[in-house]
């Protein structure tokens, strides 16, 4: 078995990680977007609010990720030790 590497741990508990459950739970509220108007180049509200959510967890997705990374290294930030 490969020996067990030891290095900075990554923290994973930002409150910023909260926004990712936006992108999960809104396409799930079905009585939001069940419905056919307005309609947007001819398609019913229903298909294009599926791209919207697509555009919804990007944008949740890069917030996240900018918030979290540390800015002298470009990577996620990992707890201080002392």
């Amino acid at each position: 078995m490969a020996g067990n590497t030891s290095g900075p741990r990554r923290s994973d508990r930002s409150p910023w990680n909260w926004l990712l459950i936006l992108p999960v739970v809104v396409p799930l509220l079905t009585f939001v977007f069940n419905r056919s108007t307005p309609r947007l180049a001819g398609f019913p509200f229903f298909y294009w609010a599926q791209f919207a959510f697509i555009i919804l967890g990007v944008g949740c997705t890069t917030i996240v990720y900018l918030a979290t990374r540390d800015p002298r290294t470009g990577s996620h930030a990992a707890p201080k030790e002392d």
